[in-house]
C-alpha cells in the first residue's frame, strides 16, 4: 500500500514553512518541514515547492517507515542520512 502524502504551505518566505501529513491505511504522520529558497530552486528543477516537498517524503518512504521520519526537520538534512538524495530527487519529481 502507498502512502497518502499531504503538503500544505504555510505562511513565510524563506525559508518556506510547510505542514506534511503522511496517512498509510489508519494511521498518520505529522511533520513541519523547511525548505530554503535557494534548495527549493535547485533540488525542485522548476516544480512547485509543494511538489519538492511530496517528492522528498517519497524518497524517505522508500527508505524507512513514517514513523521514523522526523517530527520537524529543513529538507537539506536528508543528504546527512541518505547521500544520494540529491542525485535521485529529480526520479521522484517525475512521479
Amino acid at each position: 500500500m502507498s502512502a497518502a502524502i499531504t503538503v500544505a504551505r504555510r505562511e513565510g518566505d524563506d525559508p518556506l514553512r510547510f505542514d506534511v501529513c503522511v496517512r498509510e491505511g489508519d494511521s498518520e504522520t505529522r511533520h513541519r518541514v523547511t525548505l530554503s529558497a535557494a534548495d527549493a530552486a535547485r533540488l525542485g528543477r522548476d516544480a512547485p515547492a509543494e511538489e519538492t516537498i511530496a517528492a522528498a517524503f517519497r524518497f524517505l518512504l522508500d527508505r524507512e517507515p513514517k514513523e521514523s521520519i522526523l517530527p520537524g526537520f529543513d529538507v537539506s538534512v536528508i543528504s546527512r542520512y541518505f547521500p544520494q538524495f540529491e542525485n535521485e530527487i529529480g526520479a521522484y519529481l517525475a512521479k
